[in-house]
């Protein structure tokens, strides 16, 4: 494997570059609503929501702003209502308004014959989260494992479409749950992009893998604040810290929570000492990263480019998550007028995703049914 920064275009390098000044903890914008996307998919919601505010870690002031960061981290639980003031993947929970929701965002299987419509004639590149959306949620982020049939799902799935694994998780790690070796990966939330050396990609020397990490010098950064919070919250009974290489996550949902503002408290004390990271939530997760303008949207952008469908109109790119953190590759979708994304979640969410799916099971089944989908549209085609 090649250790190496590929080329990209002048834009690309423009994105990737380090932002100077400190920006908010939680830069999460919300969107804003939008029609129908070419296709015919669906791709705005009806649903406002507010910005959410600015979190100062500032040693002066800082802790005026931790009944927000606290808030925050209530948000993440589907029983907390005070998300909906906040803008944090609020829940939607009374009935008028979980109608609305499904009729904004239906169900992928029910819509399954306007999906499939959609991609006739069009090149699809598959793009999965994996906690959440090809595994369940665990206690346990190191036994979030996949089950053989999902592998057995996403492996038929990559025969037919280009696909890509999207996650926060370090690279290395989600590779050894999916171990899957014709896949691409992105890790770290895209800053840890592995592209295959079999496959339509850009061009690796020597026949390896090529690998993109537009956040390489932040490494030592990263590595030290890992080392640092491991220590700050060892007294902190169920809190998890995990090296993701190029961001750390601080797992609190084991964690009582009454001892969450303490645990706060700890966080907030390290990072206050590193201008050049930012913090955002997850599903009961905490997740430090580099201010650089990079994304999960931009990793997706990044591969569909190395992939030759950057500026193609027959792509129609197909992505699938339940984070977050996903929000940043459903608004570069519903921007680009092309493609869709799918939220999975129990529960109605502000989203930007066209559709969504309840859990991974689910997930399994939109996979199994598009693989039979290709299989039966190729053997229409060869019998004419």
């Amino acid at each position: 494997m090649t250790n190496q920064n590929v080329l990209v275009p002048e834009s690309m390098e423009i994105a990737v570059a380090a932002v100077a000044n400190p920006a908010p903890m939680f830069p999460y914008l919300p969107p804003h609503g939008g029609g129908a996307s070419a296709g015919g998919v669906r791709g705005g919601f009806g649903i406002r929501r507010k910005c959410l505010p600015q979190l100062d870690l500032a040693e002066n002031g800082g802790s005026g702003r931790i009944n927000v960061w606290i808030e925050t981290m209530e948000a993440s639980s589907p029983k907390h209502k005070s998300a909906a003031t906040l803008g944090v993947s609020a829940s939607i929970t009374g009935p008028h308004e979980h109608s609305t929701w499904m009729l904004s965002h239906p169900s992928a299987l029910s819509m399954f014959d306007e999906i499939t419509k959609a991609l006739i004639g069009k090149q699809v590149v598959m793009f999965l989260d994996y906690d959440g959306t090809l595994s369940p949620i665990v206690d346990d982020p190191d036994r979030a494992f996949m089950s053989d049939a999902m592998r057995d799902a996403v492996r038929d799935v990559a025969r037919y479409f280009p696909t890509a694994i999207v996650s926060g998780r370090c690279r290395n790690k989600v590779y050894s749950f999916v171990r899957l070796a014709e896949l691409y990966y992105a890790g770290s939330h895209g800053m840890d992009i592995k592209v295959p050396a079999k496959g339509p990609s850009l061009k690796k020397p020597n026949g390896k893998a090529v690998l993109f990490q537009p956040a390489s010098k932040f490494l030592p950064m990263i590595d030290k604040v890992y080392r640092t919070l491991l220590e700050a919250t060892k007294s902190t009974p169920g809190a998890k810290v995990e090296n993701n290489k190029f961001c750390v996550s601080v797992h609190f949902r084991c964690v009582d929570e009454k001892r969450w503002r303490a645990l706060a408290d700890r966080v907030k004390s390290v990072l206050k000492e590193y201008p050049k990271l930012r913090l955002t939530p997850g599903r009961k997760v905490l997740e430090i990263r580099p201010i650089i303008k990079w994304d999960k949207g931009r990793a997706m952008e990044f591969l569909l480019k190395s992939l030759g469908f950057a500026d193609c109109k027959d792509v129609l790119p197909v992505y699938i998550g339940d984070d977050l953190t996903d929000e940043d590759a459903f608004k570069v979708l519903r921007n680009r007028g092309q493609g869709f994304g799918i939220l999975v979640s129990k529960i109605p969410k502000e989203t930007s995703a066209s559709y969504s799916l309840q859990e991974p099971s689910e997930v399994m089944d939109f996979l199994q049914r598009l693989v039979e989908w290709k299989r039966l549209t190729l053997k229409s085609c060869t019998m004419v």
